[in-house]
């Protein structure tokens, strides 16, 4: 398999080259170039032949800031996963990278086998959340349980969701559902949209916190 080629998006280039040389020590992942900015990104992506499969993204940069970026990727550039890299761990700003579609969250002084869990599992998984972001996410939506109580879901919905919490691919749940993809794909964004969430992993946890499934 080829490697998974990954870029890297932060300002303070002794951390970004250290990040490049231990990513690089990493079997099967490789990094195509360091950015100082969005700014800098966009200006990469337009010149070089083949795009990252996976972007790790500073927040607080100085022209373009991350969450600036990640809204340039989710309309240019969608096919590329981010993985946030900060060292903010203030609940909204994680929230917020997580609801403009940011696969991961992750702080500065991580031990690097955690970096390498979480590019391997956004690589084959399509998102990496450590506890402290999962603690966020299901504090966030605590704050909007009675919001959310006021909800109607259909019962298709209701088992769309009690699916998603398994490990079933989204092929394999319209076929429990006798359903054809791109309705299970309508089902997905619709509650996508009135969940405010960007991701599946939102979905579960919303599931799990209102009780649709047990834990």
């Amino acid at each position: 398999m080829d490697d998974c080629i990954v870029g890297v998006v932060d300002d303070h280039m002794l951390f970004a080259q250290s990040l490049q040389g231990l990513i690089n020590s990493f079997d099967g992942f490789s990094v195509a170039f360091i950015a100082r900015n969005g700014s800098d990104l966009i200006n990469k992506l337009e010149t070089i032949d083949q795009d990252p499969h996976i972007i790790l993204l500073d927040i607080n940069m100085p022209i373009m800031n991350g969450f600036e970026t990640i809204n340039w990727l989710n309309e240019h550039r969608a096919q590329i996963k981010t993985i946030a890299l900060s060292m903010d761990d203030d609940e909204e700003t994680i929230i917020k990278m997580l609801k403009f579609g940011s696969k991961g969250y992750l702080l500065k002084d991580i031990h690097p086998d955690t970096l390498k869990l979480a590019l391997i599992e956004v690589a084959e998984k399509g998102h990496y959340y450590t506890d402290n972001v999962t603690s966020a996410l299901l504090r966030g939506f605590s704050r909007k349980e009675d919001a959310y109580s006021q909800m109607n879901f259909s019962d298709r919905e209701l088992e769309f969701m009690e699916l998603a919490c398994s490990d079933k691919t989204y092929k394999e749940i319209a076929s429990d559902m006798c359903l054809s993809p791109k309705t299970i794909d309508n089902y997905r964004d619709t509650l996508f949209k009135k969940l405010e969430v960007r991701s599946r992993i939102g979905l579960v946890l919303y599931a799990l916190k209102n009780k649709i499934v047990k834990n």
